[in-house]
């Protein structure tokens, strides 16, 4: 960053600019369009699902069957003893109620306007729309299927829906009922995303101002920072309102749940590093004009340099497959560009016009002692000083061992019942279904063939291992030339031996002389999101390492260093991964993983892990100019050290309140990035990469100028009272 650029953001002048220019995008922005983001978020099926595989294809050609926004609703009775005579009665009166729903409002089915979307018309999908109640061979659970579709706005009106539908199967009954299916399934997630608009954010906000109140210990300085992310956070939530609203950009609720903890973490991390330079600076200018820009200049590289590494690394995700993926990269790219604007701009601004009182009650003062100098980081890289090499190979090995517990890691995809941290009713539902009924009703292979094959679809499929051949059907006449076969199988929709069902299904149907044939439904979806996500870690991964390498290339200006601060980070992202496995399996109690978690773990700990190893590095290069490559290792530690740390402590703290949404997905990446940043800014960065440094020296910036400098390297202990004394003699 130019200091003629540094020195306009905080201007006299300039500065008021720069305070007004935010302030207006904060309100047409952030209060303009900001909180109707929810109102554009799409959570339909096809657009969390890999774009080309065969299972999104059909779910694509079942349109002309039923709409790819229906969800199937199975009630589930049951009595322990038996369900009667007068059980069965209430069961098929139940169906034709749940008959009456199409053609209703929700606000009309639920019998109350006041619900979301109540206006909204409720379409039962399917020749036969519901389907007739069956009852269990062993005479004690019964189900019916209910296809709902309830159109782009089923995520927000399905639970009103379904809380009703439960309180219909449980009323004038002691039958124990429950609703699952994709549409229980779906009811229970949304109101587990509930939690977005209000405890997450909150939680995050909490997480936040409690960290910075400790790295500060002042009560006014923390509100700054705060200040400035919140505006950039909902800037930012209008500005990608507009773009899902008029450039088709698409947002769903997981997107938008990790932008509120990315946003918030990041804007913080880059707050605390810009914030602890011009502190410095104070104390090295009488004008705090000038400190600013010294500091902006100083700092301003690392933090645009760490900011664009995360942009960069999201946007590596349109190359992913997925869906839901590829869609995620745009919207967090906006969130961390935006606030890095206001770091590098707003915050200045604002810092420079409320002047050194903000600091209270340690105003940092013209030649005041620095006390990272001779702090807790000056004395750790004191003591890696006497043997670097068996610091960092003996950490090293430490983080290997901790990757061991990669081999523990189940990535294949959570079912219904392990997705939720708690028991919903939807997951109670599929244990009933799974406990009597040997195909779950909804869970079918869906099959689409060319018209006048379905007859010969049917008969191959029948005979097929993990095939149920008493549910397999064809669903009504043919539509648009082509048929759909229904095909219930007998495993659960997420087993290896559903996926094997799958590939034997797809082999037979394929085979079939002009049937064309689609296999589609949950089992093949599952098994397509694996493939999809095999070859986005494939795709994905190079790709971000790449990018990081350059912009460390760029940075350094070096190529060794470069190198080792990738090793390093790769290395810390095996370690808090396998270690998290190890956590999921033996303390939270949780065998699987969404397949989509190695990838996203590694994007967030890789684009946010190299940001402080960019914050120790600018700042040693800086240093190991005028000092020496290994003098330069220390300064660096000693000055960086503490707010790393805190900015460790906040992106860490701001993911862990990811848990608060109760699914374990977002439990086990909030838990996996947390406890991975942490171990980046306490152990990589500060023991590790400092090792490197001082074993390697100026070898580490070859092929620059700095690495073809000898320089005196002689240590001393960090002593507090000689700086002291050297401070009174310089006043």
């Amino acid at each position: 960053m130019t200091r003629r650029f540094a020195g306009a953001v905080c201007g006299r002048r300039i500065k008021w600019v720069v305070l007004a220019v935010w302030l207006g995008l904060f309100v047409v922005l952030g209060f303009g369009f900001g909180s109707k983001l929810g109102d554009v978020t799409d959570n339909e099926t096809v657009n969390w699902l890999p774009g080309s595989a065969e299972s999104t294809q059909a779910l694509k050609k079942t349109a002309d069957f039923r709409s790819d926004t229906t969800l199937d609703a199975v009630v589930v009775y049951q009595r322990d003893g038996g369900l009667t005579a007068a059980d069965m009665e209430k069961v098929n009166a139940d169906a034709q109620t749940f008959s009456g729903m199409d053609g209703q409002t929700v606000g009309e089915f639920v019998g109350d306007d006041s619900v979301s979307k109540a206006d909204t018309q409720i379409t039962l999908d399917g020749e036969v729309q519901v389907i007739p109640a069956s009852q269990s061979e062993d005479g004690q659970a019964a189900q019916i299927v209910v296809p709902i579709d309830a159109g782009t706005d089923g995520w927000l009106i399905m639970p009103d829906m379904v809380d009703h539908m439960r309180d219909i199967a449980g009323s004038d009954t002691d039958m124990t009922t429950h609703i699952t299916g994709y549409a229980g399934f779906a009811a229970d997630q949304a109101d587990a995303f509930a939690a977005i608009d209000g405890l997450l954010l909150f939680a995050a906000l909490g997480v936040v101002i409690v960290i910075l109140l400790f790295t500060y210990r002042s009560p006014i300085l923390w509100l700054f920072p705060v200040i400035c992310v919140v505006i950039a956070m909902f800037t930012a939530t209008g500005l990608i309102y507009l773009l899902a609203k008029y450039a088709d950009l698409t947002v769903n609720e997981q997107s938008r749940s990790i932008l509120t903890v990315l946003v918030l973490g990041a804007g913080t991390d880059y707050a605390l590093l810009l914030v602890a330079r011009y502190r410095e600076e104070l104390r090295r200018h009488h004008d705090r004009h000038e400190a600013m820009a010294e500091a902006l200049h100083r700092a301003g590289p690392a933090i645009i340099a760490s900011g664009s590494t995360v942009v960069l690394g999201m946007l590596c995700l349109l190359v992913a497959e997925m869906n839901s993926t590829q869609s995620l990269g745009p919207v967090l790219a906006i969130g961390v560009a935006v606030v890095l604007l206001a770091m590098i701009s707003l915050l200045p601004a604002l810092l420079v016009i409320m002047g050194r009182w903000i600091f209270w009650p340690v105003r940092p003062t013209e030649g005041s002692h620095e006390p990272t100098s001779t702090g807790f980081w000056a004395k750790t890289g004191w003591k890696i000083s006497h043997r670097p090499r068996a610091v960092w190979v003996g950490t090293a090995l430490a983080l290997g061992v901790m990757a061991i517990g990669l081999t523990t890691l189940d990535a294949k995809g959570l079912t219904t019942e392990d997705s939720f941290v708690g028991t919903p009713d939807s997951v109670k539902g599929e244990r009933v279904v799974n406990e009597h009924f040997e195909s779950v009703g909804g869970n079918d292979l869906q099959i689409i063939t060319n018209a006048g094959t379905e007859g010969e679809v049917m008969n191959t499929v029948k005979d097929i291992e993990g095939v149920d051949p008493n549910a397999v059907s064809v669903a009504g006449p043919p539509q648009n030339g082509s048929s759909l076969v229904l095909a219930g199988i007998t495993d659960s929709s997420l087993s290896d031996a559903a996926y094997q069902t799958v590939q034997r299904v797809r082999d037979a149907v394929h085979a079939i002389p002009d049937a064309d044939a689609l296999v589609g439904g949950n089992a093949a979806v599952n098994w397509d999101v694996q493939e999809a996500s095999r070859h986005d870690n494939n795709a994905v991964i190079p790709l971000v390492l790449v990018m990081v390498f350059l912009v460390l290339l760029v940075l350094l200006r070096a190529v060794v260093a470069p190198l080792l601060l990738i090793g390093t980070v790769v290395l810390s992202f095996g370690a808090a991964l396998g270690f998290s496995a190890l956590v999921f399996q033996y303390i939270f109690d949780i065998n699987g993983a969404d397949s989509g978690l190695p990838l996203f773990v590694f994007v967030f700990l890789v684009a946010l892990g190299i940001d402080y190893n960019i914050f120790l590095m600018t700042r040693v290069r800086e240093e190991a100019t005028r000092e020496g490559s290994r003098r330069g290792a220390l300064i660096g530690l000693a000055a960086t050290g503490g707010v790393i740390t805190s900015a460790g402590l906040v992106l860490a703290g701001t993911f862990a309140t990811l848990a608060t949404v109760p699914l374990t997905f977002t439990l086990q990446i909030g838990f996996a990035v947390a406890f991975g940043v942490l171990l980046d800014t306490i152990i990589v960065r500060s023991i590790l990469v400092t090792g490197l440094n001082l074993d390697f020296g100026r070898h580490m910036w070859w092929p620059a100028k700095i690495s073809r400098k000898e320089h005196e390297d002689q240590f001393e202990e960090p002593d507090e009272s000689r700086e002291l004394e050297t401070v009174h003699a310089a006043d």
